[in-house]
């Protein structure tokens, strides 16, 4: 039960992390711990599938350095072991006047973050590629594609085997105890000690951290996100990806298209506050999961604050009609009962003390101690290049 590195969570980023770590040490002796019974049970296999480009994020950020790093490799990665993926390309759509600033800023950044071809499109050329699309004016992002990610997180963990490292599954961690030259976790079955830990725990990210750091300033708020599908004799209305212009003020790019690498097509999600971390589903409720959220500080000046755009998430989520028209606005031809119900995922949104909706990964060292305490979308995207910089922090 003793090894070198321990690792928490199996999702993308977690054993992204372990396996480029065991590559670089291929004699250190590896573990992670996953609670679940496989790996990418959340957030890295309820995510929409896509491989983003860049386009959004501040330029310098840790999301901008790593998703234009996390691209390349993941597209590699995929070539090489056989996983599914298309680049089929994306376009960015303003639907109103009001929107050509906000569009105008996104394409900036995109050339900033070193994209290439990118290419303002009127409205007659974007119907040239999306005929049944509504707006004045839109971005063509090639870069953009979709990806096998539940295939992707597999391989990785069958490559981190075969190179000697260890998985144990439904081994939950209760509580970790610091001692210097030695760390001792201890799970729902067994004791484990280690020279290293790096916890990778998403939506229980904030609770892995304050086993070790009483003074953690950043609480988990768990946003489910809820997709429809297109039914089968509707597919023809989207062709490839059809993203809204998103609000800069709100960490969510708002109900798209996206088609599917089992070709399906999937409109959504909304951003529903979640009353627990695994609660997918509108009713699904945990207690003290939701009172830790309610009596956040933070929590209380986002309600303060997007009070009125979470009611109209709350009303998408509760209403179908209210959804469709949401879709209406990029899609008129969408009726209600052309969606069928689709599936949905919960995103992990790190919050601070002073309602801050943290933007950027969150990765912070402390000794022999590395806790990612914010990965949000682009995670899977990255989530190589991700692994890679953590493995770097944790062997210096």
């Amino acid at each position: 039960m003793n090894y070198d590195i321990i690792i928490i969570g199996a999702g993308l980023v977690g054993l992204a992390t372990a396996y480029q770590t065991k590559m670089k040490n291929p004699d250190s002796k590896i573990l992670i711990l996953e609670k679940e019974n496989d790996v990418a049970l959340h957030q890295s296999g309820h995510n929409s599938g896509v491989i983003h480009s860049g386009i959004y994020y501040k330029p310098g950020s840790l999301k901008a350095k790593n998703c234009i790093e996390g691209y390349n490799s993941v597209i590699h990665f995929a070539e090489k072991h056989g996983i599914r993926y298309d680049l089929c390309g994306k376009i960015i759509v303003a639907t109103s006047q009001e929107e050509l600033p906000l569009l105008d800023n996104i394409y900036k950044r995109g050339v900033e973050n070193g994209l290439q071809d990118l290419k303002y499109l009127s409205r007659e050329e974007f119907r040239e590629i999306e005929p049944h699309c509504e707006g004045v004016k839109a971005i063509k992002v090639p870069q953009t594609g979709i990806i096998d990610y539940p295939g992707i997180a597999q391989k990785i963990k069958e490559l981190f085997e075969e190179l000697g490292g260890e998985i144990r599954f439904n081994n939950e961690v209760k509580n970790i105890i610091d001692k210097g030259s030695e760390i001792i976790v201890n799970t729902n079955i067994s004791e484990f000690k280690t020279k290293k830990l790096i916890s990778c725990a998403g939506l229980y990210s904030d609770k892995i951290t304050r086993m070790t750091n009483e003074k953690n300033d950043v609480v988990i708020i768990p946003f489910r996100g809820e997709y429809y599908k297109i039914k089968d004799e509707k597919k023809y209305l989207v062709k490839h990806l059809i993203y809204p212009v998103p609000d800069p003020n709100f960490p969510f790019l708002g109900v798209h298209f996206t088609r599917m690498i089992d070709g399906n097509i999937e409109a959504g999600p909304n951003a529903v506050l979640a009353f627990k971390k695994e609660g997918y589903h509108f009713f699904d409720f945990n207690f003290s999961e939701t009172m830790q959220t309610m009596l956040w500080p933070g929590f209380r000046k986002i309600v303060a604050k997007y009070g009125k755009t979470g009611m109209g998430e709350m009303h998408r989520s509760l209403s179908k009609s209210a959804f469709t028209k949401a879709l209406q606005k990029l899609l008129p031809e969408i009726q209600e009962n052309d969606l069928v119900t689709g599936g949905s995922g919960v995103r992990a949104q790190a919050c601070d003390r002073n309602g801050g909706l943290i933007d950027d990964f969150d990765i912070v060292k402390n000794g022999n101690i590395i806790h990612v305490r914010n990965a949000p979308s682009p995670a899977a995207t990255s989530c190589l290049s991700i692994g890679n910089k953590i493995s770097e922090l944790i062997m210096n």
